[in-house]
């Protein structure tokens, strides 16, 4: 079982940047293809974007194309994927979340193995 662990949610003021992390415990991150995800109160979770194991193919969700970027740091020490969030709006305003996929490349949330518990970032206007 492979737990997912978040940080770096918060609150901030629209157009402000934030960065989020997501780190797996106990097993190597090159294993898994990453993902974010998010969900606002009242609404589906959706798929904000995706990264491949070595880092060098990503997707992102129209929505925050141009102002979100996923990336990860396989070596051992860091072992992280990040989400940089910059130009945010109110409608960013929603739980975050990692996910790892063992094998299939996708946007939609099951083809994604294991979660983490979500972390809150909310933009004020």
């Amino acid at each position: 079982q492979v737990q997912l662990v978040e940080s770096g949610g918060g609150l901030v003021q629209a157009g402000g940047s934030l960065r989020v992390s997501c780190a797996p415990s106990g097993r190597a991150l090159i294993t898994y293809i990453m993902g974010w995800f998010r969900q606002a109160p009242g609404k589906e979770r959706e798929f904000v974007a995706v990264v491949s194991r070595g880092g060098s193919n990503t997707e992102y969700a129209d929505s925050v194309k141009g102002r979100f970027t996923i990336s990860r740091d396989n070596a051992e020490t860091k072992n992280t994927v990040y989400l940089q969030m910059n130009s945010l709006k109110p409608d960013d305003t929603a739980v975050y979340y990692c996910a790892a996929s063992s094998g299939i490349w996708g946007r939609r949330p099951y083809k994604f193995d294991y979660w983490g518990q979500g972390t809150q970032v909310t933009v004020s206007s």
